[in-house]
């Protein structure tokens, strides 16, 4: 595996010089065509909309309409305790039930200075990183499907999501909203037979990335369709707040798994992709390379994982009460950096509670990837930015 990912010349020619287009206006005379695109359009990650303005064939302007499916997500957690919004945090980005429940443990665990057990962290590590490989593999199909490919990408991505979720409801009973994260541990621990079939689930990854990406990464019409498609310059990206697979297709070194060092990730030896171009193919291939190194990351830790409780004995249940203060807790998601915010007052619910989702934030720089690509390229970079709608609209 290398860190850099395509250098076809003839790419680098079209790139060369390559700069965000301001809002173009129509040539001549002619006028515009507004299209609203959703927000049940067949392609779309949920319920969206977006507003496209075309001259010809050209998007001149684009506007990401959302909220369809808004239902007070912090709001409500400001009116319960703070263990009754975890499993509310299984539904902000559905697919990834699981590191949505360690982001918001984190942040409690640093509001009250919270240890965690040795085997939890493992078993934090293993699952976030079992998350992070079926995201990227549905997010490679879907974004296939959206190309105008046939189902079969997404079903051999669906076929190895299913032994994952296998593996979940095993262990926390159920396949997509798991609430199996507490503050300072986990719900229940990994028996030797899940972790024996843990480690046979992800002896058969390998094979599994080989046969997708000789699938996918020399067909000709997905190099013809995504090089040179949506580029994100890595400072627009900066400065924009992107994270995750994203920001990394756009040639910025930035994990948090290497920078914050949570949890027990200093322990495991991976490295970080990235792009040269920031354009559809890198943010393919980053998902694709990311996949790799999760891999091993779940070798190392299904290997070295302890003996041992995995609750802390002092962690409280009942009466939860944090002094008052404030912490901000995050994670690298599958999207992108995952936070919550929080605000405690002394009482038994927070104060303030925040999240700062990836997919909104990586959403917002949708119109700069879009402004002067033709019409039937939108609906494939909005999928290369991989969003839940769950997560958007909280």
């Amino acid at each position: 595996m290398t860190d850099s990912l395509v250098n076809a010349s003839a790419v680098d020619k079209k790139l060369k010089g390559w700069n965000r287009p301001p809002i173009i206006e129509p040539d001549g005379e002619a006028e515009l065509l507004e299209v609203a695109m959703g927000p049940h359009h067949p392609s779309t990650h949920g319920v969206f909309r977006m507003d496209v303005a075309l001259d010809g064939e050209r998007v001149v302007r684009l506007k990401p309409v959302f909220g369809y499916l808004h239902r007070n997500h912090e709001k409500i957690a400001e009116g319960n305790s703070y263990l009754a919004s975890m499993p509310y945090t299984d539904r902000l980005d559905y697919i990834c039930s699981l590191t949505n429940n360690w982001a918001y443990a984190l942040a409690v665990e640093k509001l009250v200075g919270q240890a965690v057990p040795e085997r939890a962290e493992y078993l934090r590590v293993i699952l976030g990183e079992l998350t992070r490989v079926q995201n990227h593999a549905s997010a490679i199909g879907f974004l296939i499907q959206e190309m105008g490919a046939s189902g079969t990408p997404l079903m051999y991505a669906f076929r190895e999501r299913e032994k994952i979720l296998d593996l979940f409801e095993s262990l926390t009973g159920s396949r997509m909203m798991c609430n199996y994260m507490r503050f300072g541990g986990c719900r229940v621990d990994a028996s030797p037979a899940w972790l024996d079939a843990a480690r046979k689930v992800v002896a058969g990854l390998p094979g599994f990335v080989d046969e997708f990406e000789a699938l996918l990464r020399s067909n000709e019409i997905l190099m013809a369709r995504t090089q040179g498609v949506g580029i994100l310059r890595p400072d627009l990206a900066i400065n924009a707040g992107v994270t995750g697979p994203m920001l990394r297709a756009s040639g910025v070194n930035y994990d948090i798994r290497k920078v914050d060092r949570y949890g027990i990730y200093d322990r495991f030896e991976f490295r970080v992709p990235l792009g040269d171009h920031g354009d559809v193919f890198d943010r393919f291939m980053i998902r694709l390379l990311e996949a790799r190194e999760s891999i091993k990351i779940l070798e190392q830790a299904l290997k070295e994982i302890p003996d041992g409780p995995v609750m802390d004995g002092k962690a409280k249940i009942r009466g939860f009460r944090p002094k008052a203060g404030e912490a901000y807790g995050r994670i690298e998601a599958p999207k992108g950096e995952l936070g919550f915010y929080l605000i405690s007052d002394g009482g038994p619910n927070p104060y303030r509670y925040r999240v700062r989702p990836p997919s909104l934030v990586n959403l917002t720089i949708l119109e700069d990837m879009c402004l002067g690509q033709n019409v039937a390229d939108v609906v494939l970079i909005f999928g290369s930015v991989d969003i839940v709608l769950g997560e958007v609209d909280r």
